[in-house]
C-alpha cells in the first residue's frame, strides 16, 4: 500500500480512506468494493478498483463471506467476564469483520486438545480464511500450530519464536510513560502492583523498572508487590497488609492493570491514608470504571478497539502476501489524567518500618 515517487522508491502508505475520498464514496463503499463484498454497482466497482491499482494500493485477497475463527483463551474468557478490557477489543474486532464482510466465529481454546481440534477443524475448512487467537501466550499450545497452512495472529499476546503476526499495546513503553509521570510529580517510592504470569504484563514490570532506573533510583525490588490474581479485593488485602508491617514506605503506586488499581485505592483508604493526599495511584488499561471511582483514577489508556480492528487488518495482510514475515505490531498507548495523582509530600517516602 505505498506510492512510488520517481525514483521508484515508496515514498509514503495509501490508505484506504484516500481512495474512499478521490472516487467521491465513503471508506465501507470502498473496502466493500476492494473486498468483493456484495452491495456495490459493478461500474462503482471497477472505478475504485482502478483508482486503487493506479495508486499502487495491495488490494486484499477477497475475504467477503469468508469465516475467521477466534480462538479465546481461558484467560481472555475469564477477563471478559470480569472486565470490559476484552469486550472493546471484541468490539473493534466485530466492527472491522462487518465492515469487511467477514463472519467472525468464536470458539474457546483452554487446552491443547482444544487447540489441536480447532486447527484440524480449520485446516480442512475452505471457508476458515484463518485464525486470531485472543490473549494466548501458553507457548506450548503455539508449538502445535506449526505447519498450520492459514494465517494466525495473535491478539493481546505475542509469538516469543516470533512464528505468528502479533498486536499487543506497547506495554512496555505504557508502563515507563506512566512511572515517568509519578516521578515528574516528585516520587521515588513507586510501588508496582501486578501479576505474574503473562509476558505481556512482564513487559509492563519492565518498563515501571526502566523508569526508575533512568531516574537514578537504586534499591527498589523490595517495592514489587505481587497479587494472586486480577480481582480488586486482592490488591486491597496486600495494600494493606504491606503499610501494616512496614509503615507508608512508598508515596505512589503504579499497578499493572486497572482492576488492581481500584483495589489499591480502597487498601489506602482503609488503612487510614488518603489518595492523591498521602499516595498517588496510576492504572495500566483506562477502563471506563477509571473515570467513575474515587478518587477518579488517573489511567494510562489502551487503545482496546484499535487492537481488534488491527489484527484483523493483519491477517488479511497475511492472507493477501504468503510470503511476509510474521510481524509483532505495538500500538502506543497515552496518560489520562484525572484526580488520583498529586506531588508527592517533602520527605513523606522515607518515614517507614523496616521489615
Amino acid at each position: 500500500m505505498t506510492i512510488h515517487g520517481k525514483s521508484g522508491r515508496p515514498s509514503r502508505r495509501v490508505r484506504l480512506e484516500e481512495i474512499a475520498a478521490r472516487c467521491g464514496v465513503s471508506v465501507s463503499t470502498a473496502s466493500r468494493a476492494l473486498s468483493g463484498a456484495v452491495g456495490v454497482r459493478d461500474e462503482l466497482r471497477s472505478k475504485i478498483i482502478e483508482m486503487a491499482k493506479s495508486m499502487n494500493y495491495v488490494i486484499p485477497a477477497s475475504v467477503a463471506g469468508r469465516k475467521v475463527i477466534l480462538a479465546a483463551s481461558s484467560v481472555a474468557m475469564v477477563d471478559s467476564a470480569r472486565s470490559q478490557f476484552t469486550y472493546h477489543v471484541l468490539d473493534g474486532l466485530n466492527e472491522r469483520a462487518r465492515l469487511l464482510g467477514v463472519e467472525l466465529v468464536t470458539r474457546p481454546v483452554s487446552t491443547s486438545d482444544d487447540e489441536i481440534a480447532l486447527l484440524r477443524e480449520s485446516e480442512h475448512d475452505n471457508s476458515v480464511a484463518g485464525c486470531l487467537f485472543l490473549t494466548l501466550d501458553d507457548s506450548a499450545v503455539l508449538t502445535l500450530t506449526a505447519g498450520f497452512s492459514k494465517p494466525i495472529v495473535l491478539i493481546n499476546g505475542d509469538d516469543p519464536s516470533m512464528r505468528h503476526s502479533s498486536v499487543t499495546p506497547c506495554n512496555r513503553s505504557a508502563a515507563m510513560l506512566a512511572a515517568q509521570h509519578l516521578i515528574g510529580l516528585g516520587h521515588r517510592r513507586i510501588l508496582f502492583l501486578m501479576r505474574r504470569g503473562r509476558r505481556t504484563i512482564e513487559r509492563r514490570y519492565e518498563g515501571w523498572r526502566d523508569a526508575l532506573i533512568a531516574s537514578g533510583a537504586a534499591g527498589f525490588d523490595d517495592l514489587v508487590v505481587e497479587v494472586q490474581d486480577w480481582l480488586p479485593e486482592l490488591a486491597c488485602e496486600v495494600v494493606k497488609e504491606r503499610v501494616a508491617a512496614r509503615g507508608l514506605d512508598f508515596t505512589a503506586v503504579l499497578t499493572a492493570g486497572d482492576s488492581l488499581a481500584f483495589g489499591a485505592i480502597a487498601g489506602i483508604q482503609e488503612a487510614g491514608y488518603s489518595v492523591p493526599g498521602d499516595v498517588s495511584v496510576v492504572g495500566i488499561d483506562d477502563l471506563p470504571l477509571a473515570a467513575f471511582c474515587n478518587p477518579p483514577l488517573t489511567a494510562m489508556h489502551i487503545p482496546m478497539r484499535e487492537i481488534g480492528s488491527a489484527a484483523l487488518s493483519l491477517l488479511l495482510d497475511d492472507m493477501a502476501h504468503s510470503m511476509l514475515p510474521p510481524r509483532r505490531v505495538e500500538l502506543a498507548c497515552h496518560l489520562v489524567l484525572r484526580q488520583s495523582t498529586a506531588p508527592a509530600r517533602a520527605g513523606a517516602d522515607i518515614h517507614h518500618t523496616a521489615p
